[in-house]
């Protein structure tokens, strides 16, 4: 049986991993009693007597909680943004590639991608491998995501009895091109610029929907949309799938993929225009069920084991 614990149990990704990991055979979850959940001294030992950390936490903390393990053999796996680029860190997103996983399954620092960055990364990485689009192209990114993803504060404002009227629509933000998941997105897919990358949360609790647009012409020479869709079939068979249309009567919901643990990529639009698009749940693989694949993976368990909607 595997000892794992949760710093940072409490937020909203942490809480949702425990519920996923409650129950297992396999498992042990650590906890420290409440009075002692900030204690430096407890947290350390804590940390130290594990054989998988599993940080949720702000990125300092979760600096700060690394620092902590001085035990060779405990397992880290980081849902901050700190280590996402940092030196002797791979990157969890096992679906990109056959070396992406071996990576993960011998790293003992393990960083769970963001939410947003997941679907950029998984529609853009195939396309700039193949050879379909460029490493120095300029692409745009929008995502339009559920409220879930800011965490406790956002959730208790947006279901708020008296809450402000700006949040019955949808609102923009990351509004200086500065958004913390642009150093992911262009280190993992290998290009040169990173997108320009327009978020959005509106009032739906979770799911969300990565697009990347495309002009014809910012695809390699003669290629087309077949191409890029066979692209897509080759790399994805797992929790990350290529459907046929995962749009409601020509929409497609923010909360199409709501509850599940699946990525579902779609190419959609026509020769001229196209557009990648795709749909998951970020609590789901955009956070805790990432996570909870990642300890699979790491523990020798079933990868699917705790994911929802995958068959």
């Amino acid at each position: 049986m595997y000892s794992i614990f949760i710093d940072g149990r409490n937020g909203t990704t942490g809480l949702r991993i425990a519920e996923r990991l409650a129950g297992r055979s396999d498992i042990r979850l650590l906890t420290l009693p409440e009075e002692r959940r900030k204690d430096p001294a407890a947290r350390r030992e804590i940390l130290n007597s594990c054989d998988v950390a599993l940080l949720c936490l702000p990125d300092d903390a979760a600096v700060e909680a690394v620092a902590m393990i001085e035990n060779p053999a405990v397992r880290v796996l980081d849902a901050s943004t700190a280590h996402r680029t940092a030196p002797g860190w791979v990157y969890g997103f096992p679906e990109l590639s056959d070396e992406q996983r071996r990576s993960i399954l011998e790293s003992k620092r393990i960083a769970v991608p963001g939410c947003h960055a997941s679907g950029f990364i998984a529609l853009v990485t195939p396309l700039v491998r193949a050879g379909l689009i460029s490493k120095d192209a300029l692409l745009s990114c929008h995502s339009i995501t559920g409220y879930s993803g800011g965490g406790k504060k956002m959730i208790a404002e947006y279901e708020a009895e008296n809450r402000s009227a700006q949040l019955d629509s949808p609102r923009q933000y990351g509004l200086t091109q500065n958004h913390k998941h642009l150093r992911e997105m262009k280190a993992i897919t290998g290009l040169e610029n990173a997108p320009i990358f327009c978020p959005i949360v509106s009032d739906f609790y979770s799911g969300m929907v990565v697009t990347v647009p495309l002009f014809a012409q910012q695809l390699a020479p003669g290629a087309k949309v077949a191409d890029v869709e066979a692209v897509y079939r080759r790399a994805y068979t797992g929790p990350v799938v290529v459907c046929d249309d995962v749009s409601d009567s020509g929409f497609l919901a923010g909360n199409a993929a709501a509850g599940t643990d699946r990525m579902h990529i779609r190419v959609q639009g026509n020769e001229e225009r196209i557009l990648l698009t795709a749909a998951y749940d970020n609590l789901g693989k955009g956070a805790s069920g990432a996570a909870v694949q990642l300890l699979n993976l790491i523990l020798g368990a079933n990868e699917t084991e705790g994911l929802e909607g995958i068959v």
